[in-house]
């Protein structure tokens, strides 16, 4: 590879004297400022191209010592590479479904209300960019009850809006009020829209600036693991009526 490499390099500044005019290695020169001038506009290119030569050099040995950092030219690790590692980690102690999320039940709720399209959820969550570092969009801490426990903190969404991330809601259809469940959610179309980055069509919506900086710089990064991981608390389920409206459900 080395010694492509140096024919490139020469290669290179013959082809880019011609279209510069430059005076070759065999050409004369009419004055000693003349030459000069020419040595100086040649010292200049094989610096700059010496510098591209060396970079490739370098990108080479790493490659060649670091197999696992080869990457395709999509960003994506290069499945080819035996040594590639995957982006989606595993995570055994969860249930994976068709379409490729996953969860796992903190706590089961209770009862037997069923989950219907048009049906309200109302739900509350956290979220973390578990395949970049676990670093939290959306988190939950400080003092529980009191004000902090009111019902106007809590989130909502209806059934068949799609105005969640898929992978949260289908989620949640098999969910008894007060059950807990953690989800991992790998970057497609069960996770949020390329497309809305605001995330006011598709929630849930981080409730903080940080936070969402936080989201969208894992999301628009196609060269890190863009899987999420939600905690998700199903509170309540109110039941949709014909008239368009809702009957509050208990917690």
């Amino acid at each position: 590879m080395p010694s492509v490499l140096i024919v490139l390099f020469l290669l290179s500044i013959h082809i880019y004297e011609k279209a510069h005019g430059f005076p070759t290695l065999a050409g004369k020169y009419r004055s000693r400022s003349t030459f000069l001038a020419g040595f100086d506009d040649r010292r200049s290119v094989m610096d700059d191209v010496g510098k591209i030569i060396s970079l490739l050099v370098v990108n080479e040995m790493v490659q060649t010592s670091f197999p696992s950092l080869a990457f395709s030219e999509s960003g994506a690790a290069d499945p080819s590479n035996k040594y590639a590692p995957e982006f989606v980690q595993s995570y055994s102690d969860f249930t994976t479904t068709p379409e490729g999320w996953k969860y796992r039940d903190v706590k089961v709720g209770t009862g037997g209300v069923a989950i219907n399209k048009g049906d309200r959820l109302v739900y509350d969550w956290s979220g973390y960019t578990i395949g970049y570092f676990g670093r939290p969009f959306e988190a939950k801490g400080g003092p529980q009850g009191g004000a902090f426990d009111k019902d106007i903190d809590y989130f909502r969404t209806v059934v068949g809006s799609n105005t969640i991330v898929p992978a949260l809601e289908k989620a949640m259809l098999t969910m008894k009020p007060g059950g807990i469940r953690q989800v991992l959610v790998p970057y497609g179309p069960e996770s949020y829209p390329a497309d809305d980055l605001e995330h006011t069509r598709v929630g849930p919506k981080p409730t903080t600036f940080s936070g969402q900086r936080a989201l969208n710089f894992v999301l628009e990064n196609p060269r890190l693991d863009r899987t999420l991981l939600f905690n998700v608390k199903l509170v309540r389920v109110d039941k949709g009526t014909e008239k368009g409206g809702f009957t509050r459900g208990s917690i």
